[in-house]
């Protein structure tokens, strides 16, 4: 599979669920999605790809073999849709996240080139928050986490790390610089819109990692 087949199976998929109560609903419905809608997809959940390490996949498809990690960010919202309730944590901590997104990056490059079975991996970011993919209205080159920015038009490549006044709390168990092999273009496409005032609307983005990106 490619990555316009991912696409399309995502803009399919917000057609039944525009929303979700988690990251982990997330995950499992994309991932049964797959299973329903893909011919020996073969869909494994949290997938060990190496014995030895404690890394685990969100999604691991092993006939196309290919990985996928899935990102689920929100801001506070409560709404019914189709008789369900929801009610979505405000979670806008914003460094902190952006970094573990790329970081999934770097992950799947790692995996793609040590991982023998893995042909790509996608990364997927879905978020009804717009400071993820607008351009900042104020400066951001001097942000703590300039580096680490994700808005729209952002080409990720090279080494990233935090500004030298990031504060201890902000970066706690991120530490580690990011280092990427590919260059990736972030262009964010609507998921949904729910009409439920300033954060009814849901929008993702896909950075796909090849064997070619990464070689």
């Amino acid at each position: 599979m490619i990555l316009a087949d991912f696409s399309s199976l995502i803009e399919d998929l917000s057609k039944c669920r525009p929303v979700f109560h988690s990251e982990a609903d997330f995950q499992l419905a994309f991932g049964w999605y797959i299973h329903e809608k893909v011919p020996n997809s073969q869909v494994r959940l949290e997938f060990k790809p190496f014995h030895s390490e404690n890394m685990y996949l969100d999604i691991w498809l092993q006939d196309s073999e290919t990985a996928i990690e899935l990102k689920y960010y929100t801001r506070e919202l409560e709404m019914e849709q189709n008789g369900e309730y929801f009610v979505l944590r405000n979670q806008a901590a914003y460094p902190p996240r952006r970094y573990d997104f790329i970081r999934d990056i770097q992950r799947l490059e790692r995996l793609v080139r040590s991982f023998e079975p893995a042909k790509s991996g996608l990364t997927i970011l879905l978020t009804n928050d717009p400071a993820y993919w607008s351009l900042p209205k104020q400066a951001w080159g001097n942000k703590v986490d300039a580096a680490f920015r994700i808005h729209e038009g952002i080409v990720l490549k090279g080494i990233m790390d935090w500004s030298d006044d990031v504060s201890y709390g902000t970066k706690k168990g991120r530490e580690e610089l990011i280092g990427l092999t590919g260059s990736y273009n972030l262009n964010w496409r609507d998921y949904s819109n729910l009409n439920e005032g300033k954060y009814g609307r849901f929008r993702y983005l896909v950075v796909e990692v090849s064997q070619m990106a990464v070689g």
